[in-house]
């Protein structure tokens, strides 16, 4: 008898197997991904994070393996058959991928238009400037195009039309790559932000070691083909396996380290302060 679903479980990956003609990239790839958190996903280059990301989402198919979303499975169904799914899920790719022949407000109704054609402008004006202003893009960002916008502006642009529908998945694919270390900083915040208030699960993949420690919950690491571990940060640093070791504990990684660590303590201090005059 085959086991129920559990509905903890967002994501399930087993035995995911991705060749791209004699390279293999995946050779039995597993991965739970748990409702409510944010699991960001790491590797070198050429380990396959994004394209385990576009296997989960359909657009990589797979030589073997099994992918579940939601509890319901992904591979060999068409389109028509995986439609109540994807309209649960947002994707910012990476850049954002804005259509350029298309205003801020026409991308993020693009969803809205494909999923539901039947609603009428009005309310997808209304939508689209709802979305740009919880991403924290200008409310006269509406009407401009991509070319219009400097990079941090099109990844917010990118986030809001990926939270189009209010999905309960999000994906995002290196989301900070290119941003200056305030636009990175913020952009975190904001992801954590949305994720707490809309009660997101979110697969994020990602090079930036100050992102992993200010707002995963937990991490992947893709290396030798496979997900060679999965924890949080503490956890994996008591591996001895040699790139988890270089990754984390190398000069990047403990001017990250300590970059949170004064950021926590500072909020700590601020938050002393602000009881004190609370008090007085």
């Amino acid at each position: 008898m085959t086991a129920a679903p559990d509905p903890e479980i967002v994501v399930r990956v087993r035995g995911l197997v991705n060749r791209f003609g004699e390279s293999s990239v995946h050779d039995g790839v597993d991965l739970d991904v748990r409702r409510g958190e944010i699991m960001g996903v790491v590797g070198g280059s050429g380990t396959g994070k994004s394209v385990l990301m576009r296997s989960i989402i359909g657009l990589q198919i797979p030589q073997a393996g099994e992918i579940e979303v939601f509890g319901e499975p992904i591979l060999g169904r068409d389109e028509d058959q995986t439609l109540d799914i994807r309209k649960r899920w947002g994707i910012l790719f990476q850049g954002g991928a804005l259509f350029s022949t298309l205003t801020v407000a026409e991308n993020i109704e693009l969803p809205l238009r494909e999923f539901y054609p039947q609603l009428p402008k009005p309310l997808l004006d209304e939508i689209a400037g709802y979305k740009v202003v919880m991403t924290g893009l200008p409310v006269d960002a509406g009407p401009k195009y991509p070319s219009e916008l400097s990079g941090g502006m099109k990844k917010r642009a990118g986030l809001a039309r990926a939270l189009a529908l209010d999905p309960e998945l999000l994906f995002l694919d290196e989301p900070t790559s290119g941003l200056d270390p305030i636009g990175a900083a913020a952009f975190d915040a904001l992801t954590r932000d949305l994720q707490r208030t809309m009660g997101l699960t979110v697969f994020l993949i990602t090079h930036d070691l100050d992102t992993l420690y200010a707002i995963c919950d937990r991490v992947a690491v893709l290396a030798d083909k496979k997900v060679i571990a999965v924890g949080t940060i503490p956890e994996l640093l008591a591996l001895d396996h040699p790139w988890i070791q270089e990754y984390f504990n190398g000069a990047r990684g403990r001017a990250a380290t300590a970059s949170i660590v004064q950021h926590r303590d500072a909020e700590k201090a601020l938050e002393a302060t602000s009881a004190k005059e609370s008090v007085a």
